[in-house]
């Protein structure tokens, strides 16, 4: 069996780029909506999923209408919730709460917001559902929760990954009990080598 391919893209730029976004429902910029455009020409897929917040439902129905495919918006592919956090700059929160949110967001989690492994349950049921190639145009957080249950990643090393606005990972995953096998093809930021 040869898998099936899933793409997972960023969001377009929000308008208010560097904050802490969360659930926040903030549109992305023109320029964030045309770049995600572009960079899924060249990704083959049968339909495509995001998450139900603007800054990924936006692109994401542009490219299902560009493809001439179906749009599901599936909110198990919403950002970590920040609870409190959600609209702040990371400069607006005291350095040593947010030291201990970032080396331990299972613990630590926002005030008002969402633990790491709440974020990271709901991204497996999410991938556990995929029957199709399929873009999944998502946010940060929800990459690097799908790249830590799908590989075994901890909190630390997702966060090694450089996913930039628009950046994709291509994985082939096998589907079968509980959550599929993968394998990442591809993890493009956009950015020149």
């Amino acid at each position: 069996m040869s898998g099936i391919l899933v793409h997972l893209m960023r969001h377009g730029a929000p308008q208010q780029p560097g904050l802490l976004l969360g659930h926040r429902d903030d549109a992305p910029t023109p320029a964030g909506v045309a770049r995600c455009v572009t960079r899924a020409m060249g990704l083959a897929f049968d339909r495509v999923v995001s998450s139900d917040l603007r800054r990924s439902s936006i692109p994401a129905a542009q490219i299902a209408v560009t493809r001439r495919q179906s749009h599901d918006l599936d909110p198990r592919w919403r950002e970590l919730d920040f609870g409190a956090w959600d609209g702040l700059a990371p400069h607006q929160l005291d350095p040593s709460v947010q030291a201990r949110f970032w080396d331990d967001p299972e613990t630590f989690a926002p005030p008002g917001g969402e633990r790491w492994s709440h974020l990271c349950a709901r991204v497996g049921d999410a991938l556990t559902q995929i029957d199709r190639a399929s873009l999944i145009v998502t946010h940060g957080g929800a990459m690097r929760a799908a790249l830590s249950v799908l590989f075994g990643f901890d909190h630390r090393q997702v966060w090694a990954f450089e996913l930039p606005y628009g950046a994709f990972v291509s994985l082939r995953v096998w589907p079968g009990d509980g959550l599929p096998a993968a394998q990442i093809i591809t993890l493009d930021s956009g950015k020149p080598a």
